[in-house]
């Protein structure tokens, strides 16, 4: 028999974890009966993986965030530093796993809350109203389960149409290395000291958890991933060559791939079917964070619901965000601009806290043109110019689901 719910949620990732959290806060003025849909344990289930947003000290994930920083770096390719000290933010790292321990301390105390282990094939409106969501279990028993609003945070199946398609994908090794080799009060935004690649960029990424332990990463803006012995190479470069860590040891690591695109990611699937999380649009097209935005949104969609209100689905950047990340990535795309030195100059240019809101989507008219000011305004203009006249074409692929994490210790 079908179950029936307010709010059906698909998904226990971030977004599908974060519209749950704060639907079932305590002081709700509606209670509602909700059901977090989740693949049972196996190959469908995301692995362990790594958020990481800014706003100031005080959140509600500071209690178990991995590491915070009050100052941020980027090195340009010759090495010269850059460093943002940040006195109203501060730069936070968040682990799955600790995220996912919290938000179920809130849900276990939550009786109208539901947890469902099933593998979702369709979610679809009914043409009754409300929506349903048809799943197996992991018997292979059939579950339907339908809500008043259905709210689905899968990865999109395919990238909508879009002047600009290009992936960010990255590998990063949690490493121990044996003598002190980091600054646990500076975490590296952007290290330019790769290898550049033929089209896009590349940097390394250093979060520092103590003197000798830090997540590393080697990231890249460009039109497909690489295999797993490129980033092998690409991270052995970076540690050993650049950083010159010396001895090391590999404790787990991560792999993502995130769609860098100006294509319109469409928030609703259907009258009472909406998309959340990447596949709403809540990845920032130009820089690939996604967690800040969908706090944001799980918060407004929230807050209405929990007061009787029918759901709105908040834009996660304004229309003038999305804009300028429009003119970035066909820049970059098309070579007029040499990404290291983009970024580059924006750090130097920018103070670090202004930077951040704008990276961020939420800086005013007159800080976006301060910004703007700061990149290669030829290149640009000739792109804004060029924007309105190329047709938006489906992409060749969707990006690739993230690879399972791979936590045995190893030496590179």
């Amino acid at each position: 028999m079908p179950a029936d719910f307010d709010v059906v949620i698909v998904g226990a990732g971030a977004a599908g974890l974060s519209l749950a959290y704060h639907l079932c806060a305590p002081d709700s003025a509606v209670p509602l009966s909700v059901a977090l849909v989740d693949a049972p344990p196996g190959p469908l289930r995301a692995p362990p993986r790594t958020w990481c947003f800014w706003e100031p000290p005080g959140g509600d994930y500071d209690p178990v965030l991995a590491a915070s920083w009050p100052r941020l770096r980027v090195r340009a390719a010759d090495g010269a530093p850059t460093v943002a000290r940040l006195s109203r933010l501060r730069y936070k790292m968040l682990r799955s796993d600790a995220f996912e321990a919290l938000v179920e301390r809130r849900l276990s105390r939550t009786p109208a809350l539901s947890r469902i282990e099933a593998t979702v094939s369709a979610v679809r409106d009914r043409p009754s109203g409300g929506g349903e969501v048809l799943s197996r279990d992991a018997c292979g028993e059939r579950v339907l389960v339908r809500g008043r609003h259905v709210f689905d945070s899968r990865p999109p199946r395919r990238l909508p149409p879009a002047r600009t398609s290009l992936l960010q994908h990255f590998t990063g090794w949690f490493v121990r290395t044996e003598r002190p080799a980091f600054d646990p009060a500076t975490a590296d935004l952007m290290d330019f000291r790769t290898p550049q690649p033929a089209h896009g960029l590349s940097f390394g990424y250093v979060l520092p958890l103590d003197t000798r332990t830090a997540l590393v990463e080697y990231t890249e803006f460009s039109p497909a991933p690489l295999d797993a012995d490129g980033y092998r190479r690409a991270l052995r470069h970076y540690t050993h060559d650049v950083l010159d860590l010396g001895p090391l040891r590999v404790t787990g690591q991560e792999h993502g791939v995130l769609p860098m695109t100006d294509g319109r990611f469409p928030a609703r699937q259907g009258r009472s079917v909406y998309r959340i999380g990447t596949a709403g649009g809540a990845t920032r097209p130009s820089t690939g964070y996604t967690f800040a935005a969908v706090q944001r949104q799980s918060r407004a969609v929230a807050e209405r619901l929990r007061t009787g209100r029918p759901p709105r689905m908040p834009l996660p950047y304004g229309r003038r965000a999305r804009a300028m990340d429009a003119v970035m990535l066909r820049a970059l795309d098309s070579g007029r601009v040499d990404g290291a030195d983009f970024f580059g100059r924006l750090f130097r240019g920018v103070p670090g806290e202004r930077l951040l809101s704008f990276m961020d989507g939420s800086s005013r008219v007159h800080e976006d043109l301060l910004v703007g000011l700061r990149t290669p305004v030829a290149p640009m203009l000739r792109t804004v110019l060029e924007l309105p006249f190329r047709p938006r074409r489906e992409p060749p692929a969707a990006p690739l689901p993230p690879s399972p994490a791979n936590h045995e210790e190893s030496t590179p």
